[in-house]
């Protein structure tokens, strides 16, 4: 009877939501993007921000069965419609906040993926995910996707300039929460534009292997992708061992 019940209500929510026109125009798409530009899209974003009190969240799907995990094309419940500014055709991340241990920065946001309106009535939509970065929850929030925008050369290992060790920066976290990394791979680390720090930027990684008299040891490159006030989204090119959480990245200048 549970089962019945929840078909009926997908097709009551379907019957009632109203569309706006065909050529509705969207401020930005997930279409096209190089293989680069998804992985930069499902980084985490470079920001320790909360998230946001009224952000749209993830209420359920709209299936057969109830269901609490959720991946590409399936088509989701958003608690928010019209009447919270949402649009037919409109573009969102999916978004967790996560926590990033003892770093000072505190909390920051995970990216699930990204999806796309379908249908909107005042006060819920529908939404079909248009790809996954993991596995997508109901209570994930919502934040207007922007197509990334990768630094020219930044699948290329460059080391321009000399590393300034006068002052380092260090790494925090990488994908899915992740406190190791390698080449390839995007990390978060806590400079940003409060240091002048810009995207194009190459640093070296550094560690301190924790024996007295030796010099840091060198672990690999990097380039900065994308900055926020305090933190910026970056790449690694290159890298002799695992990337950890708490290496020193100093700038090459």
């Amino acid at each position: 009877m549970r089962r019945f019940a929840f078909v009926r209500l997908a097709f009551v929510l379907a019957a009632m939501f109203v569309t706006c026109a065909a050529g509705a125009a969207r401020a930005q798409t997930s279409a096209d993007l190089t293989a680069i530009e998804t992985a930069a899209a499902c980084s985490p974003p470079p920001t320790y921000d909360e998230a946001p009190a009224n952000a749209p969240r993830i209420i359920g799907s709209q299936d057969v069965i109830p269901r609490s995990l959720f991946s590409n094309h399936d088509i989701l419940v958003i608690g928010a419609g019209t009447g919270a500014g949402v649009q037919l055709g409109q573009e969102f991340f999916i978004r967790r906040t996560i926590h990033f241990g003892s770093s000072p920065l505190g909390r920051g946001a995970r990216t699930l993926g990204w999806l796309r309106v379908v249908a909107v009535n005042e006060s819920t939509s529908i939404a079909t995910v248009q790809h996954a970065c993991g596995g997508i929850i109901t209570t994930d929030y919502l934040e207007p996707f922007v197509a990334p925008v990768v630094p020219a050369g930044a699948e290329r290992d460059d080391t321009p300039g000399q590393p300034d060790f006068s002052n380092l920066g260090h790494v925090i976290v990488g994908n899915e929460d992740r406190g190791s990394a390698g080449a390839g791979d995007f990390v978060l680390i806590d400079w940003g534009q409060e240091h002048g720090l810009t995207a194009g930027a190459r640093f070296a990684i550094y560690r301190d292997v924790g024996i007295n008299g030796l010099p840091l040891a060198a672990i690999g490159e990097g380039i900065v992708i994308s900055t926020g006030s305090a933190m910026a989204l970056t790449r690694i090119t290159r890298s002799r061992d695992a990337v950890f959480s708490g290496d020193y990245i100093a700038l090459r200048k």
